[in-house]
């Protein structure tokens, strides 16, 4: 059966052992082969015909970011894992080759002593990435037959005969987003849509590491008309604004003396993730109530599935995006097939989507106003 083949491109003889030893011990990888630099890969990709390539940032005579560029002319399709290491400058070109069409990415090892702890590391968090990214594109098959994406990330379709929640329609007092593979992306696409008068916070949980999220919201904040920030304890909420869970972090919210402000904690990871989606919505339903707009996004993994069943429960609404906008439909497909979504939308249609329900329910609030000091 057909194995899953890998280039590895990094100017390191160290990390390319590293990552040769990662990735050749699971039966589902070969590699194709190595190169130190962006040239020699892309002389070497038609001679190894890889499935996916890995790609370091930082390398001489061919940066990744200018290897990506030209890699991507040539094969549009062909799946890029960036390797970057976990630094500010890391951070922010890995957002650029993000933007220029890389698939995913993996942080290097910080700190590290042991190169069996490095291995098993990069292990952890690359080789669900190469599969469900490979699997996606060729179908790769695992050696009991099923597809290897199946290991990681179970394919649920949309059951389109399944009834979508009707939403409340009642008042929404806080967004709360949550999003993983593909999310820096699909944020930069959807927060700029959101217009300055959105009469009620948005928080934020994207899986990503520390650094990466204060990156990520540096550039939101630059592309947006609404103040964007990574999140720190104690800030205090406000209408029009949005707040980026820490890398590291939970995110989670309380009463205070001048109102809603944000907490974070290290509690132990949910769903393998600290930040956690779960974490972030039950936090917001204990504070809002019923009145909280969930919007899972594009991720791997379920986390959000048992936070949207809070925000349900509660009487509020949940929103997912499609499958065909999604890098990975992992995170809102379980919750579309659990039959929690009251919106299954294009990525395009959700930012106009959350200005439109929150602009409706104040107007449902004030109508209520009105009508009461009629009454009285």
């Amino acid at each position: 059966m057909a194995r899953i083949r890998v280039l590895i491109v990094d100017d390191s003889v160290v990390i390319r052992k590293i990552l040769t030893d990662a990735l050749s011990g699971d039966p589902d990888i070969e590699i194709a082969g190595v190169a130190a630099n962006g040239r020699i890969a892309l002389a070497k990709i038609p001679q190894t015909n890889p499935d996916l390539v890995t790609l370091d940032v930082e390398m001489p005579e061919m940066n990744g970011l200018q290897t990506l560029a030209e890699l991507r002319k040539k094969y549009p399709m062909l799946p890029v894992i960036m390797f970057s290491t976990l630094t500010a400058r890391g951070a922010e070109a890995t957002l650029d080759a993000l933007t220029l069409g890389a698939s995913d990415y993996v942080t290097k090892p910080a700190n590290v002593g042991s190169v069996t702890v490095a291995v098993q590391r990069i292990r952890e968090q690359l080789i669900p990435k190469i599969k469900m990214l490979a699997g996606k594109v060729l179908g790769a098959k695992a050696p009991d037959g099923t597809a290897a994406t199946d290991k990681i990330q179970p394919r649920l379709p949309f059951r389109a005969h399944r009834a979508l929640s009707p939403p409340s329609g009642g008042r929404v007092n806080a967004v709360c987003i949550g999003v993983s593979t593909g999310g820096p992306n699909a944020l930069l696409e959807l927060i700029p849509t959101i217009q300055s008068n959105l009469p009620v916070p948005i928080l934020i949980v994207q899986h990503m590491p520390p650094v990466f999220t204060r990156a990520l919201a540096d550039r939101l904040a630059a592309r947006s008309h609404i103040p964007v920030v990574e999140a720190a304890e104690g800030m205090a909420v406000a209408p029009g604004a949005a707040w980026i869970a820490p890398g590291g972090f939970h995110l989670t919210l309380a009463l205070g003396g001048a109102g809603v402000v944000l907490k974070l904690n290290q509690d132990t990871p949910e769903n393998s993730c600290r930040p956690s989606v779960d974490v972030l919505f039950r936090s917001a339903v204990q504070v809002y109530g019923g009145h909280v707009l969930g919007v899972v996004l594009t991720g791997m993994g379920q986390d959000g599935l048992r936070g949207s069943q809070n925000i349900k429960d509660a009487g509020g609404d949940v929103f997912v995006q499609d499958e065909a906008t999604s890098v990975v439909w992992g995170m809102p497909g379980f919750v579309a097939n659990a039959g929690l979504a009251d919106r299954v939308l294009p990525l395009a249609q959700i930012g106009v989507e959350i200005q439109r329900r929150a602009e409706r329910g104040r107007e449902c609030a004030a109508t209520a106003a009105a009508a009461a000091g009629r009454s009285s």
